[in-house]
C-alpha cells in the first residue's frame, strides 16, 4: 500500500482533543461535536482521539469507541483521524480494527503501561496490532528512553505499515540518536511533548508535533508549526516564550494537571465543563486564576 498521504499528514500540528464531560459524567456528545468543529475550523488537519489529553485511561472500551465515531464523523473530508489505542493486546487490536470499521486511517498505540516491558516484547505487542489492522497507518507512542532505535527498525521491516514515531522522551539529544538509528528518512518524526519541546526535536529531524493547547488556541499552535516549517527558529521561539507558562502549568507535579489546565482555559471561554475524571482533579482556585490571566494575554 502506497501510505505516503498519511505520511504527509503527520507532518503537522498534531491535535489531541480532550473529552468533555457532561453534568451527569457521561460524555458530552454534542459538545464533543463542537469542540472537534472548533478544531477543524481553526485549520487542524490531524486529530488523535482517544489521546491522553482525551483521558483515554479514563475511559471504558465504549466510551472510546463513542469518541472514535464522533470524530471521524465530523472530521469526514476534513482531516485525518489517528486514534489512540492500548491496553493489553486484544483489546488493543479490537479498539484498532474499530477505527478501521468506523473510517479511520490510522492508530497511535500508546506506551504499553506494563510494568515489565522487555525490549522484543515491545516489538511483538506492537507487531500484534499492526498486523491486524494491515491497511492502516501505525504510530508508536514512545515515552520510554530505554528503547533502542533499532528495535523500532525491526518493527517496520516485518510491518510496513508502521510509518511514523510519535515521540515523548524529553532529551532531544537522545531522541536525534534514536531517529537515526531507526531511520530518519524512514518514518515521520513528531515530537510528542507539545509545542515546549517542538523546536528542539524539529532541530534534530522532527516535522510535526503534538498538541494539547490547540484545543484553546489552534491560531497558536499552527503558528509555531508555521515558524518551524520555515526554519525560522527565532520566531517559533516568540511563540514558544507566549505559552510557556501555561504549558509549565501542564507539567507541574509530573504532568498532574495536563488536562485539567487545557480544561479550565475552555471553561473560562465558556466552551466545555472543567471536569476530570480521576486520578486527575481539577485546578485549586488560585491556579484558576492564572490559567485565567495566561489565556487573556492570547486575546483569543
Amino acid at each position: 500500500m502506497d501510505f505516503s498521504p498519511l505520511k504527509a499528514a503527520l507532518a503537522d500540528v498534531v491535535a489531541i482533543p480532550v473529552t468533555p464531560f457532561a453534568e451527569d459524567g457521561g460524555i458530552d456528545v454534542a459538545n464533543h461535536r463542537a469542540l472537534t468543529r472548533r478544531l477543524l475550523d481553526g485549520g487542524v488537519r490531524i486529530v488523535t482521539p482517544n489521546g491522553n489529553t482525551g483521558e483515554f485511561y479514563a475511559l471504558t472500551p465504549d466510551e472510546q469507541r463513542l469518541v472514535t465515531e464522533l470524530t471521524v464523523e465530523e472530521a469526514a473530508g476534513r482531516a485525518t483521524v489517528l486514534v489512540g489505542v492500548g491496553h493489553d493486546v486484544p483489546a488493543a487490536v479490537a479498539a484498532a480494527e474499530h477505527a478501521a470499521e468506523a473510517g479511520a486511517t490510522m492508530v497511535m498505540v500508546h506506551q504499553p503501561v506494563h510494568p515489565y516491558v522487555a525490549q522484543e516484547g515491545w516489538v511483538d505487542y506492537h507487531r500484534a496490532i499492526a498486523e491486524a489492522v494491515p491497511e492502516l497507518g501505525v504510530v508508536p507512542y514512545i515515552r520510554n528512553p530505554l528503547l533502542a532505535g533499532d528495535r523500532l527498525a525491526a518493527l517496520a521491516d516485518s510491518c510496513p505499515n508502521v510509518i511514523g514515531v510519535k515521540y515523548a522522551v524529553p532529551d532531544a539529544a537522545r531522541f536525534g540518536a534514536f531517529a537515526r538509528d531507526a531511520g530518519l528518512e524512514r518514518f515521520v518524526w513528531v515530537a510528542g511533548l507539545a509545542e515546549l519541546y517542538a523546536p528542539s526535536y524539529f532541530a534534530t529531524g522532527a516535522t510535526g508535533f503534538t498538541s494539547g493547547l490547540v484545543n484553546v488556541a489552534p491560531a497558536v499552535s499552527l503558528d509555531m508549526l508555521e515558524a518551524l516549517r520555515a526554519g525560522d527558529y527565532v520566531a517559533a521561539m516568540k511563540v514558544w516564550e507566549r505559552i510557556r507558562r501555561f504549558e509549565e502549568l501542564r507539567a507541574e507535579e509530573q504532568s498532574a494537571n495536563n488536562v485539567t489546565v487545557i480544561k479550565e482555559a475552555l471553561s473560562v471561554l465558556g466552551l466545555c465543563r472543567r471536569e476530570v475524571r480521576a486520578p486527575s482533579r481539577v485546578l485549586p482556585e488560585e491556579r484558576r486564576a492564572e490559567v485565567a490571566e495566561q489565556i487573556a494575554a492570547w486575546a483569543l
